[in-house]
């Protein structure tokens, strides 16, 4: 690993990232941690926040968690083929927090599994999906 490489600081916020306000907090081999403060904009008509932000939120930390890299100006992409979301409860506090791992695969897919907990760590949802590697852009 090359210890003057931050993969992290690398990584450019995307325009759905920027507007739901989530940022990528941890990521290492095989493990991601995705945080988003609660805001209005994301609640669904009930007041709690709408399960397309749960869904965005596993998805975006269960595909980092296959897609780390640490060779600078290099980066590892991936699409998610399938993706199962559980909605469990009803979060507490103003954060909600996402982490995913590489639970296996292979050189083209592999597989994660996702949980989102609140500031009390109360499970809200879980997720588990399919990811394909695809070749960079950058």
């Amino acid at each position: 690993m090359n210890d003057t490489y931050d993969p992290l600081a690398a990584e450019t916020p995307y325009p759905l990232q920027e507007h739901l306000g989530f940022r990528l907090v941890q990521w290492s081999e095989g493990f991601a941690r995705v945080e988003l403060p609660l805001a209005r904009h994301l609640m669904n008509r009930y007041g709690i926040p709408h399960g397309g932000v749960y869904a965005t939120l596993l998805d975006t930390a269960c595909g980092y968690s296959g897609s780390y890299c640490d060779i600078p100006g290099q980066k590892r992409l991936a699409m998610t083929l399938s993706l199962t979301v559980n909605f469990l409860a009803r979060p507490e506090g103003s954060l909600l927090i996402a982490e995913a791992r590489r639970i296996g695969g292979g050189r083209r897919t592999f597989f994660a599994e996702g949980r989102i907990t609140d500031e009390a760590g109360t499970l809200n949802a879980s997720a588990s999906g399919t990811f394909r590697y695809r070749e960079s852009t950058a």
